[in-house]
C-alpha cells in the first residue's frame, strides 16, 4: 500500500530516536507552544536540522512552524507569535491551534480530537491546518 503522508510524532527532546525520525522524513512540521521557553528550543532544533542536512546530505524541508496552545487573551502568547512571524517570515502557518479543553480531554478518552469532538475549536483548527498544508503542497507542485 502506498501513502501520500506518514506522520511521525516525536518528543521535543533531540535524542537518537528523534534524529532517526528526522533522517527518515522528507519534511518537518514544527509545533511550538506560544510561551517564552519554547523560543529557546526552536533555535536548537534548527541547528540540529542544519547538521542533518550537512552531515548526511539529507534535504530536510521545513514544512512550517505551527503555533500551538495559543491563548489569545495573553500578551505573552501574542508577542511570541509575532516574534516567530517576524523572524521566520513565511514559514509560520496561518492556522493557529488554540488552547482548548476538548483537545486536552481527547487523549484521556483514547480518541483523536476528530473522533472525540469534531465541532470543537481545536478540531476545527486541525482541519484548517490540513487544508493549509494541502493548499501549500498544491501551490508548490504548480510552481515552475
Amino acid at each position: 500500500m502506498q501513502y501520500q503522508y506518514i506522520l511521525i510524532d516525536c518528543p521535543p527532546a533531540l535524542d537518537l530516536l528523534t534524529l532517526n525520525d528526522l533522517l527518515a522524513a522528507d519534511s518537518v512540521l514544527i509545533p511550538i507552544q506560544c510561551e517564552f521557553f519554547a523560543l529557546e528550543g526552536i533555535s536548537e532544533l534548527f541547528t540540529t536540522i542544519d547538521r542533518i542536512r550537512d552531515s548526511f546530505r539529507h534535504h530536510l524541508k521545513i514544512e512550517g512552524i505551527l503555533l500551538t496552545m495559543f491563548d489569545e487573551r495573553t500578551t505573552l502568547a501574542r508577542q511570541v507569535a509575532q516574534d516567530l512571524r517576524d523572524f521566520f517570515k513565511g514559514e509560520v502557518f496561518r492556522t493557529i491551534i488554540p488552547r482548548n479543553i476538548r483537545l486536552a480531554e481527547a487523549p484521556s478518552y483514547g480518541k483523536p480530537i476528530l473522533s472525540y469532538d469534531i465541532r470543537s475549536k481545536g478540531a476545527e483548527s486541525y482541519i484548517q491546518l490540513a487544508k493549509e498544508i494541502l493548499a501549500n503542497e498544491q501551490t508548490a507542485r504548480s510552481a515552475p
